[in-house]
Formats: structure tokens, sequence, C-alpha cells
């Protein structure tokens, strides 16, 4: 059973796969940084629990649909799954920023989605991983640990310096998992 202190949190865009800021629309956009998924594996096959909590507006925004959004799901599961890892669960919001939902980071209801989906009591002490401010705080209302990675949105995030106080900063998450398995 997984426990929130060997638990990890990624944020998606960014941090596993390419960003774009005219957002990943298909299959054909959706473009993991292999490093990051031979990290994601990393981590499951030391017994680290691995989750994803992912921001997508662009379905409310009509950009691509569920369908499309599944598809890259898979595809990214798949490339976890071939480097010898697992990704525990994935919890998406779908809603635009206007539509008034609990799970859109910053807030914590995706958070909430993958506690409940792993039967955890807290998240006290799991990692959250983003390249975005908003990731950060989604997590840390909730006791996370957090982490900025460079990639995607971090340099921006990083130079604005608001609201880092207690995030970790690396280069990217291979530069995380190198660090939080060599500290275990």
């Amino acid at each position: 059973m997984p426990t929130a202190n060997r638990l990890v949190i990624l944020d998606r865009d960014g941090v596993i796969n390419r960003d774009s800021d005219q957002y990943v629309t298909s299959l054909e956009e959706f473009l993991p940084y292999p490093s990051a998924i031979e990290a994601m594996a990393r981590l499951s096959r030391s017994g680290w629990t691995v989750a994803v909590a992912t921001n997508q507006s662009g379905i409310a925004r009509g950009y691509y649909d569920a369908a499309t959004l599944a598809a890259m799901h898979r595809r990214l599961n798949a490339l976890v799954e071939a480097a010898g890892g697992e990704i525990a669960h994935i919890a998406v919001c779908p809603h635009g920023p206007d539509d008034g939902c609990d799970c859109r980071k910053p807030l914590p209801g995706l958070l909430h989605q993958i506690r409940d989906a792993l039967g955890l009591p807290s998240l006290q002490g799991a990692w959250m991983v983003g390249d975005s401010l908003r990731d950060l705080q989604a997590g840390e209302t909730l006791g996370c640990h957090s982490v900025l990675v460079r990639t995607g949105k971090g340099e921006h995030t990083l130079a604005k310096g608001e609201g880092l106080d207690n995030a970790r900063v690396f280069d990217d998450l291979a530069g995380f998992v190198d660090w939080l398995l060599a500290a275990q």
C-alpha cells in the first residue's frame, strides 16, 4: 500500500513533457522528456509511488478533446511501463480558469483526487514537483514538500522568485530523482 512519505506527485506539462504557450493539443505535440520518463521509472522501481496532477484547460477552451488527452496519457503510461515503472494515478482538471471548480491548481482538488484514489489518509510528507508556483501552492496546502524544476516554465517561475521559500530547485525531474534516491 502506498504511503504519503513515498509518494511523488508530478505536474505534467513542463515537468514530464515539453510545454507550449499554445497548449499541447495533439498526440504529435505530446513530447515527453526522455530523462523524465526514465526518472519516473526509476522512482517506481525504487518503491516510490508516482502520480500526476495536471491542469488541462485546453479541453474547456476547445483546443482538444478528452479522447486526445486520453491518448496522450496512454502513451505516457506505455513509455513509463516500457522503462520498468508505473504511474499509480493521473488526475486531470479539464476546466477553464473561470469555471469555479475546486480542482484547478493552485486549488488542491487534484491532489485530493490522488489521495483518495490511492487510499491515503493525507498527503503530508509527499513531494509535489512542478514548473509553476501554482503547482507548488497546491501541494503546500496539503503538507507536501515543494520541488521546482527549471524545465517548462520553471526558469520564468524562478526569475519571479515569489512564493519559493520552501521549494527545492533542480534543473529537471531527473536531477530531483537523482537527489531523492541518493538521500534515502
